[in-house]
């Protein structure tokens, strides 16, 4: 059943969560997974690597983020319906609020063009989602739970993250080459930059001076210093890169190499590759802050690798119900 909720009811919880981090933290974090063909989420305890709940009724969710207070989860689906608008006809996908504790989507809210990679404001308030097919990234309220701006970019959006003063968001064009800069008091683009050859998944360095972009089909990482873009170095990886993300000391990026099976740990400080064998497909992941782990998904199995952010060792892998992993959201 679709449950709706009004902004007042959802500011008050996010307050008084928000009150509780002057608590010291005493679990691990919870990683939340989009199971794409699957249709649901999971929720896996990062201390255990244990699934702890399933949340079904998400049709083909591939992005995903949570509130900062772990209270809401927001899925976009890469599945599209056919709907009548007042200019005609169009294929919306949607955007799943999930409530973890009532265990349920509590309502959706429809996008224009399915849905990719999203990211979410600091202050929990806004979603960015990425529509590829469209050329534009969409906005909505979280508190209102509506769609409030259609940001235009370049030639195949393809992920999007936030800085952490959440006064920029960056989104990487695939289909055009480069990385559009987005000032989001105002939603409006306010630069682009080379961002080499089929930019898709990135992440800011610890410092938030540079960012990395996989250059996907070249398998090369782009650097790319935010003060002087033009700056760009280029480092060969390996085939087909997919998931990027870094480690809780900034020290560190891991990289997947879909069809050469092996994560590649890169030091930018020092240019050493570490090459991890993950069979089959290693594909999405994301550091588990806090818990020292990096959790890697494969593209053909219902699987997750769990691999120590220091050692680069494998110490565990455990089962998915169904589907497939994909954008991983981590709450502390």
């Amino acid at each position: 059943m679709k449950r709706t909720f009004s902004g007042s009811s959802l500011l008050s919880l996010t307050c008084m969560v928000g009150s509780l981090y002057a608590l010291p933290v005493l679990s691990a974090p919870t990683v939340y997974i989009p199971l794409g063909s699957g249709n649901g989420v999971v929720a896996v305890d990062a201390a255990t690597d244990t699934v702890t709940e399933h949340f079904t009724g998400v049709k083909n969710p591939h992005g995903l983020v949570a509130t900062p207070d772990g209270e809401y989860l927001l899925a976009g689906s890469i599945a599209e319906d056919k709907v009548k608008t007042a200019a005609g006809e169009d294929q919306n996908s949607e955007l799943y609020l999930v409530h973890p504790a009532h265990g349920h989507v509590m309502q959706t809210v429809p996008v224009s063009g399915w849905s990719h990679h999203q990211a979410i404001t600091p202050d929990g308030r806004y979603v960015l989602s990425t529509h590829p097919t469209r050329n534009h990234v969409s906005v909505v309220d979280v508190q209102s739970g509506a769609q409030v701006k259609l940001i235009e970019t370049d030639n195949g959006p393809y992920f999007v993250l936030v800085s952490s003063d959440g006064s920029k968001a960056y989104v990487s064009n695939s289909g055009a080459g480069n990385v559009q800069e987005i000032e989001t008091e105002t939603w409006q683009v306010i630069r682009s930059f080379d961002a080499g050859s089929s930019p898709e998944h990135m992440v800011l360095s610890g410092d938030e001076s540079e960012l990395y972009v996989n250059n996907a089909r070249k398998g090369a990482l782009s650097i790319i210093p935010l003060a002087d873009p033009e700056q760009r170095k280029e480092v060969a990886i390996s085939d087909s890169l997919h998931g990027l993300d870094i480690s809780d000391d900034g020290r560190h990026l891991f990289i997947s190499s879909t069809t050469a099976g092996k994560l590649v740990v890169f030091t930018p400080a020092t240019g050493q590759k570490t090459e991890v064998p993950l069979a089959p497909k290693p594909y999405h992941l994301n550091t588990v802050k806090g818990a020292g782990k990096v959790y890697v998904s494969s593209r053909s199995d219902p699987t997750i690798w769990v691999i120590d952010q220091q050692s680069f060792e494998v110490t565990n892998r455990f089962s998915l119900p169904a589907g497939e992993g994909h954008q991983m959201a981590v709450v502390r």
